[in-house]
């Protein structure tokens, strides 16, 4: 672009990066550019020191043409110039009106342009004074909730004009460069206004909000520390009573609950327990009777299991080492493991085996395990009579317990070993009860995986449990 000769109504141009500034409000800037440096130098000559202010359209422009800068700009006074280097200054402008640019008259070494002074529709009548009153409220009360300087609501109070007051309202709000062109180009004053309530009140909400989270932390913080305090408290009195060994047991009770993995509904339980375990002296008869709850509780194997090895070839190495003979019972396990490897998903059969005392039947359970690399636990039924052998007591009694199944599952640590059940055949009933009925729900494919054991009250799932059984006299069963 050719120089021309500065006109009288011509005015140097400040393009501004990432800023914009309103018409009565004071903006700090920091200049860089060569141009601009010597844009400033050539303002302070004179008096008065005015420039233009334009945004740029883009801030990674470097050097900007007339067609990067938005139409809209804004006649500004230099208040003060501070030099932070060699190559930059810090300036303080204060605006003054808005312009629009008509032309541009030199290029080098910056920018001057002619300008026009817009004309701005008048805000007038009932909506635009709620309009103002309304604006002047929200700025007090944002003033309020952010304890931020109140220059923004002095300006506010002292300023008559509706233009005005909006311009010195929206200057220190958190907007988007985007929504600050757009408030600086709106030429309704009405609009304006509307823009910078909705801005205001928008900002008024994320403020109240952030108080109120900023005081739910405050009271959660305070009431951990409270916690703090009284558990150091508790522990001295404690340890003063010479019941210290017992509250690090309780928190080592607490370690093993956390890192057990219990299901819902089995972790619930065990937290209430510990929760009454705190809040009782270890003296009390119930202190004994919870702690041992606790402890079967975090004893069984909830999540744990082995891995089983389904090798039939393996297997068959296995019993043939084991056992000699018995080929048509080898035949007929190899067979059950060869339906267990093809479907894996499928709830198999129940072995029972069958025979006089001594011909093996307890070691080929054995030899099952060893061949799918399970657990084996032996589980005794002769003379069985009661149902709480089973099912276990309830904890109402004194010195209770849980039955046998679960008693066989502690000793196996893992949710899937091979259970012998020895000598099924010798249960009998009595008016305690008739443990076979309660076998049912132990056995029954659809049932077992929600037993339920007196004792715990929790369910326990026992369908990864390979059952087999054993018998002198099938006729009894």
């Amino acid at each position: 672009m050719a120089n021309k000769a500065r006109s009288s109504g011509s005015l140097p141009v400040l393009p501004l990066r990432n800023l914009v500034l309103f018409p009565g409000a004071v903006l700090t800037a920091e200049v860089g550019r060569p141009s601009s440096m010597k844009l400033i130098e050539e303002v302070l000559s004179q008096s008065p020191s005015r420039l233009l202010t334009v945004t740029q359209r883009s801030p990674e422009t470097e050097d900007p043409t007339p067609t990067d800068l938005h139409d809209i700009a804004v006649e500004a006074e230099v208040l003060k110039v501070v030099r932070l280097s060699a190559q930059r200054l810090s300036v303080v402008l204060r605006g003054l009106e808005r312009r629009r640019t008509t032309s541009y008259v030199q290029s080098e070494p910056f920018l001057i342009a002619e300008s026009e002074k817009l004309t701005e529709t008048n805000a007038a009548g009932a909506k635009a004074e709620a309009l103002v009153v309304s604006v002047r409220e929200a700025q007090k009360k944002l003033q309020d909730v952010s304890s931020s300087s109140d220059e923004a609501v002095r300006l506010a109070e002292a300023t008559r004009d509706a233009s005005r007051l909006a311009d010195v309202c929206a200057a220190p709000l958190d907007l988007s460069v985007q929504e600050r062109v757009a408030l600086v180009e709106e030429l309704d004053v009405e609009k304006r206004l509307a823009a910078v309530l909705a801005a205001l009140s928008h900002r008024l909400e994320v403020l109240e909000v952030k108080a109120k989270i900023d005081t739910q932390v405050r009271d959660e913080l305070s009431k951990q520390q409270r916690e703090v305090v009284l558990r150091q408290r508790m522990k001295a009195i404690q340890e003063e009573l010479g019941e210290g060994e017992e509250s690090t047991e309780l928190d080592e009770l607490e370690e093993r609950l956390r890192s057990a993995g219990l299901p819902e509904e089995a972790e619930k339980a065990a937290r209430r327990q510990l929760s009454r375990l705190r809040n009782m002296p270890p003296q009390a008869g119930e202190y004994t009777v919870a702690r041992t709850y606790l402890e079967w509780i975090l004893d069984l194997p909830w999540s744990k299991r082995s891995e089983d090895r389904l090798d039939i070839t393996a297997a068959r190495a296995v019993l043939e080492a084991d056992h000699f003979g018995l080929e048509k019972v080898k035949k007929r396990i190899l067979e059950y493991l060869g339906v267990r490897k093809l479907a894996k998903s499928k709830k198999g059969p129940i072995l029972c085996f069958a025979g006089p005392p001594g011909v093996g039947k307890t070691s080929l359970g054995r030899s099952i395990a060893k061949a799918l690399g399970r657990e084996f636990v032996r589980m005794s039924l002769g003379g069985v009579r009661d149902e709480a052998e089973i099912r276990g007591h309830r904890r109402t009694y004194i010195g209770a317990l849980p039955g046998r199944v679960i008693q066989s599952m502690k000793r196996a640590g893992v949710k899937n070993p091979v259970i012998m059940l020895d000598e099924i055949d010798k249960l009998s009933a009595d008016f305690r009860g008739d443990p076979s009925s309660a076998l049912l729900e132990v056995l029954d494919p659809e049932q077992n995986n929600t037993f339920s054991d007196h004792y715990l009250e929790v369910t326990f799932d026992l369908s990864e449990v390979m059952f087999i059984a054993t018998a002198n006299d099938l006729g009894n069963v």
